[in-house]
Protein backbone atom coordinates (compact mmCIF):
# COMPACT_ATOMS: atom_id res chain seq x y z
CA UNK A 1 0.00 0.00 0.00
CA UNK A 2 2.82 2.63 0.98
CA UNK A 3 4.28 1.58 -2.54
CA UNK A 4 1.03 2.90 -4.24
CA UNK A 5 0.80 6.33 -1.92
CA UNK A 6 4.20 7.34 -2.33
CA UNK A 7 3.70 6.90 -6.36
CA UNK A 8 0.29 8.48 -5.99
CA UNK A 9 2.27 11.83 -4.40
CA UNK A 10 5.54 11.52 -6.27
CA UNK A 11 3.98 10.78 -9.75
CA UNK A 12 2.23 13.82 -10.81
CA UNK A 13 4.92 15.91 -9.41
CA UNK A 14 7.48 13.81 -11.27
CA UNK A 15 5.61 14.85 -14.45
CA UNK A 16 4.80 18.34 -13.88
CA UNK A 17 8.42 19.15 -13.83
CA UNK A 18 10.27 16.81 -15.86
CA UNK A 19 7.91 15.94 -18.50
CA UNK A 20 9.23 12.21 -18.65
CA UNK A 21 8.61 9.87 -21.28
CA UNK A 22 8.41 6.35 -22.24
CA UNK A 23 7.98 3.54 -24.59
CA UNK A 24 7.60 0.37 -25.07
CA UNK A 25 4.95 -0.24 -21.74
CA UNK A 26 3.05 -2.71 -24.00
CA UNK A 27 6.18 -5.28 -23.85
CA UNK A 28 5.91 -5.27 -19.78
CA UNK A 29 3.58 -8.11 -18.56
CA UNK A 30 0.45 -7.01 -17.21
CA UNK A 31 -0.25 -9.85 -15.00
CA UNK A 32 2.52 -12.46 -13.25
CA UNK A 33 6.14 -12.64 -13.06
CA UNK A 34 9.26 -11.01 -14.96
CA UNK A 35 12.06 -9.69 -14.71
CA UNK A 36 12.81 -6.01 -15.64
CA UNK A 37 16.73 -6.13 -16.02
CA UNK A 38 17.92 -2.20 -16.38
CA UNK A 39 20.87 0.00 -17.07
CA UNK A 40 21.72 2.10 -14.20
CA UNK A 41 22.80 5.43 -14.69
CA UNK A 42 21.55 7.64 -11.71
CA UNK A 43 19.50 7.68 -8.78
CA UNK A 44 16.59 9.38 -10.70
CA UNK A 45 16.29 5.83 -11.91
CA UNK A 46 14.26 4.39 -8.94
CA UNK A 47 12.01 7.17 -9.70
CA UNK A 48 11.85 7.30 -14.14
CA UNK A 49 11.99 3.37 -14.11
CA UNK A 50 8.91 2.53 -12.89
CA UNK A 51 6.95 5.45 -12.79
CA UNK A 52 4.83 4.48 -16.34
CA UNK A 53 3.96 1.20 -15.10
CA UNK A 54 0.51 0.22 -13.50
CA UNK A 55 2.84 -2.36 -11.58
CA UNK A 56 4.68 -2.53 -8.51
CA UNK A 57 8.53 -3.16 -9.22
CA UNK A 58 10.05 -4.58 -6.71
CA UNK A 59 13.92 -4.09 -6.44
CA UNK A 60 16.72 -5.82 -4.51
CA UNK A 61 18.60 -2.83 -3.24
CA UNK A 62 21.57 -3.56 -0.19
CA UNK A 63 21.13 -3.47 3.44
CA UNK A 64 22.87 -0.54 4.17
CA UNK A 65 20.05 1.34 2.70
CA UNK A 66 17.74 0.12 5.81
CA UNK A 67 20.20 0.57 8.28
CA UNK A 68 21.16 4.03 8.45
CA UNK A 69 20.92 6.05 12.27
CA UNK A 70 19.34 9.35 12.64
CA UNK A 71 17.26 11.24 10.48
CA UNK A 72 18.46 10.65 7.33
CA UNK A 73 19.00 7.03 7.91
CA UNK A 74 14.77 7.12 8.40
CA UNK A 75 14.12 8.84 5.47
CA UNK A 76 16.23 6.95 3.40
CA UNK A 77 14.63 3.55 5.38
CA UNK A 78 10.96 5.53 4.22
CA UNK A 79 12.14 6.14 0.36
CA UNK A 80 13.45 2.64 -0.22
CA UNK A 81 10.80 1.09 1.10
CA UNK A 82 8.31 3.29 -0.73
CA UNK A 83 10.43 2.11 -4.16
CA UNK A 84 9.58 -1.29 -3.52
CA UNK A 85 13.14 -2.31 -2.42
CA UNK A 86 14.11 -5.25 -0.63
CA UNK A 87 16.83 -5.38 1.24
CA UNK A 88 19.78 -8.09 0.63
CA UNK A 89 23.61 -8.42 1.81
CA UNK A 90 26.10 -8.09 -0.97
CA UNK A 91 29.07 -8.90 0.19
CA UNK A 92 29.45 -11.85 -1.67
CA UNK A 93 29.64 -15.72 -1.47
CA UNK A 94 26.79 -16.88 1.01
CA UNK A 95 25.04 -13.47 0.63
CA UNK A 96 24.59 -13.52 -3.21
CA UNK A 97 22.74 -16.90 -2.38
CA UNK A 98 20.72 -15.44 -0.43
CA UNK A 99 19.87 -12.60 -2.77
CA UNK A 100 19.20 -15.03 -5.58
CA UNK A 101 16.72 -16.59 -3.00
CA UNK A 102 15.27 -13.35 -2.40
CA UNK A 103 14.88 -13.06 -5.88
CA UNK A 104 13.28 -16.10 -6.73
CA UNK A 105 11.29 -16.12 -3.91
CA UNK A 106 9.88 -12.17 -4.89
CA UNK A 107 9.36 -14.02 -8.94
CA UNK A 108 7.08 -16.82 -7.24
CA UNK A 109 5.06 -14.72 -5.58
CA UNK A 110 3.98 -13.60 -9.60
CA UNK A 111 5.98 -10.00 -8.78
CA UNK A 112 7.92 -8.08 -11.17
CA UNK A 113 10.76 -7.74 -10.60
CA UNK A 114 13.29 -4.90 -11.33
CA UNK A 115 17.49 -5.70 -11.58
CA UNK A 116 20.70 -4.12 -12.53
CA UNK A 117 23.04 -6.12 -13.96
CA UNK A 118 25.96 -3.63 -13.56
CA UNK A 119 25.56 -4.15 -9.73
CA UNK A 120 26.38 -0.28 -9.52
CA UNK A 121 25.66 3.12 -11.22
CA UNK A 122 27.54 3.68 -13.92
CA UNK A 123 30.40 6.31 -13.27
CA UNK A 124 30.45 7.98 -16.67
CA UNK A 125 27.09 7.30 -18.39
CA UNK A 126 28.83 4.39 -20.17
CA UNK A 127 26.96 0.37 -19.76
CA UNK A 128 29.57 -1.93 -18.26
CA UNK A 129 29.83 -5.61 -18.45
CA UNK A 130 26.66 -7.12 -16.55
CA UNK A 131 27.05 -10.02 -13.53
CA UNK A 132 25.26 -13.26 -14.30
CA UNK A 133 23.10 -13.31 -11.33
CA UNK A 134 20.49 -11.75 -13.63
CA UNK A 135 20.78 -14.79 -16.03
CA UNK A 136 20.79 -17.55 -12.70
CA UNK A 137 17.61 -15.56 -12.06
CA UNK A 138 16.14 -15.93 -15.39
CA UNK A 139 16.80 -19.47 -15.87
CA UNK A 140 16.01 -21.24 -11.93
CA UNK A 141 12.68 -18.52 -12.06
CA UNK A 142 12.25 -19.51 -15.99
CA UNK A 143 10.26 -16.27 -16.58
CA UNK A 144 10.83 -13.63 -18.97
CA UNK A 145 13.36 -10.84 -18.94
CA UNK A 146 12.41 -7.46 -20.04
CA UNK A 147 15.03 -5.09 -20.87
CA UNK A 148 14.46 -1.60 -19.21
CA UNK A 149 17.11 0.83 -20.85
CA UNK A 150 17.01 4.13 -19.05
CA UNK A 151 17.79 7.25 -20.96
CA UNK A 152 19.20 10.96 -20.29
CA UNK A 153 19.19 10.08 -15.95
CA UNK A 154 22.75 10.37 -16.07
CA UNK A 155 22.57 13.78 -17.65
CA UNK A 156 20.02 14.78 -15.51
CA UNK A 157 21.28 13.74 -12.10
CA UNK A 158 25.21 12.06 -12.24
CA UNK A 159 26.25 10.31 -9.11
CA UNK A 160 26.84 12.76 -6.66
CA UNK A 161 24.64 15.23 -7.84
CA UNK A 162 22.30 15.47 -4.72
CA UNK A 163 19.56 17.27 -6.76
CA UNK A 164 18.32 16.69 -10.81
CA UNK A 165 19.12 19.34 -13.32
CA UNK A 166 15.67 20.70 -14.96
CA UNK A 167 15.28 21.06 -18.75
CA UNK A 168 16.18 17.57 -19.33
CA UNK A 169 13.42 15.05 -20.34
CA UNK A 170 14.46 11.11 -18.63
CA UNK A 171 13.45 8.89 -20.36
CA UNK A 172 12.83 4.93 -20.40
CA UNK A 173 12.59 2.11 -22.90
CA UNK A 174 11.36 -1.35 -22.38
CA UNK A 175 12.58 -3.71 -24.82
CA UNK A 176 10.22 -7.15 -25.91
CA UNK A 177 11.15 -9.92 -23.42
CA UNK A 178 13.62 -11.97 -24.18
CA UNK A 179 13.12 -15.93 -24.12
CA UNK A 180 15.70 -18.63 -22.89
CA UNK A 181 14.16 -21.28 -22.70
CA UNK A 182 16.45 -22.79 -24.36
CA UNK A 183 18.66 -22.79 -21.96
CA UNK A 184 16.64 -24.27 -19.15
CA UNK A 185 18.47 -26.23 -17.12
CA UNK A 186 21.68 -25.12 -17.60
CA UNK A 187 22.19 -22.44 -14.60
CA UNK A 188 25.36 -24.26 -13.62
CA UNK A 189 27.49 -23.70 -16.49
CA UNK A 190 29.13 -20.83 -16.35
CA UNK A 191 29.39 -20.04 -20.05
CA UNK A 192 25.53 -20.39 -20.47
CA UNK A 193 25.35 -17.77 -17.54
CA UNK A 194 27.93 -15.67 -18.87
CA UNK A 195 26.30 -15.81 -22.64
CA UNK A 196 22.71 -15.04 -21.38
CA UNK A 197 23.96 -11.82 -19.41
CA UNK A 198 25.71 -11.21 -22.64
CA UNK A 199 22.65 -11.14 -24.84
CA UNK A 200 20.71 -8.91 -22.10
CA UNK A 201 23.61 -6.50 -21.81
CA UNK A 202 23.48 -6.32 -25.78
CA UNK A 203 19.66 -5.60 -25.94
CA UNK A 204 20.10 -2.78 -23.07
CA UNK A 205 22.32 -0.81 -25.73
CA UNK A 206 20.60 -0.94 -28.27
CA UNK A 207 17.32 0.14 -26.50
CA UNK A 208 19.40 2.89 -24.63
CA UNK A 209 22.23 3.91 -27.54
CA UNK A 210 25.09 3.73 -24.88
CA UNK A 211 28.47 2.97 -25.23
CA UNK A 212 29.56 -0.61 -24.44
CA UNK A 213 32.91 -1.33 -21.89
CA UNK A 214 33.59 -5.05 -20.91
CA UNK A 215 34.35 -3.98 -17.68
CA UNK A 216 32.87 -4.14 -14.63
CA UNK A 217 31.25 -0.76 -13.12
CA UNK A 218 32.66 -1.14 -10.09
CA UNK A 219 36.31 -1.83 -11.43
CA UNK A 220 36.05 1.04 -13.36
CA UNK A 221 34.89 3.02 -10.44
CA UNK A 222 38.11 2.29 -8.92
CA UNK A 223 39.62 3.31 -11.66
CA UNK A 224 38.48 6.67 -12.16
CA UNK A 225 39.30 7.44 -8.14
CA UNK A 226 42.70 6.42 -8.44
CA UNK A 227 43.21 8.92 -11.31
CA UNK A 228 41.07 11.03 -9.98
CA UNK A 229 43.75 11.35 -6.36
CA UNK A 230 47.01 10.93 -8.85
CA UNK A 231 45.65 13.90 -10.77
CA UNK A 232 45.40 15.76 -7.35
CA UNK A 233 48.92 14.88 -5.93
CA UNK A 234 50.51 15.93 -9.20
CA UNK A 235 48.76 19.23 -9.03
CA UNK A 236 49.67 19.89 -5.34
Amino acid sequence: MFYWVVKAVLGPFLHLLFRPWAEGKENVPRHGPAILAGNHLSFADHFFGPLPLPRKVISLGKAEYFTGKGVKGFFTRLFFTGVGTVPIDRSGGKASEAALRTGLRVLREGELLGIYPEGTRSPDGRLYKGKTGVARLALESRVPVIPWAMVDTFEMMPPGRPFPKFGIRPGVRYGKPLDFSRYYGMEEDRLVLRAVTDEIMYALMELSGQEYVDKYAASAKVELARAARRAAQSSS
